[in-house]
């Protein structure tokens, strides 16, 4: 009975905070994220909700954000940049409450460092030509799409229908 209570509050914990698991290897380091351009300049061209998440490198509360129920087809690309990062064609339904994809549409546009914040050790997804935060990756994607999961936060991104 014990061990049915503590697997079922896992689960619950794990599903609560979808983007807060701890999994993966990371190539480089929290160190290594530097952003292009001061926080300063940053605010001056994000909503505050943007700056918080990319900047400040925050996390949207889950089911209250603008697209991890979106389904409509086209683009999602970077609220401070324009460029694209996801498609439609690679975002599945995780049941994390955030937006997910199984991959960026050009690896080279993003990149992966090590998370250590909050007691955690995550790997946090940044736009490589910014720094700027937005989300994280996991391996507890669909096996049959490559198995990873970038959960992205909605404010760090704009979607372009097509």
């Amino acid at each position: 009975m014990k061990k049915s209570i503590l697997a079922i509050l896992m689960v619950s914990i794990g599903i609560a905070f979808g983007c807060e698991n701890i999994n993966g290897q990371s190539k480089n380091t929290q160190a290594n994220r530097r952003l292009s351009k001061p926080a300063a300049e940053w605010k001056k061209k994000l909503t505050p909700n943007e700056y918080e998440i990319m900047v400040n490198r925050g996390t949207e509360p889950p089911y209250k954000n603008a697209y991890y129920d979106n389904h409509e087809k086209g683009v999602y690309v970077s609220a401070a940049t324009g460029e694209v990062l996801f498609s439609s064609a690679d975002k599945y339904d995780s049941g994390t409450g955030w937006p997910s994809f199984v991959k960026a549409v050009d690896p080279n546009k993003v990149e992966i460092v090590r998370d250590n914040s909050y007691g955690m050790s995550r790997d946090e997804v940044i736009e490589k030509s910014t720094g700027l935060h937005l989300g994280h990756i996991f391996d507890d994607g669909p096996a049959d799409r490559g198995g990873k999961r970038y959960c992205m936060n909605s404010g760090a991104l704009k979607f372009i229908k097509k």
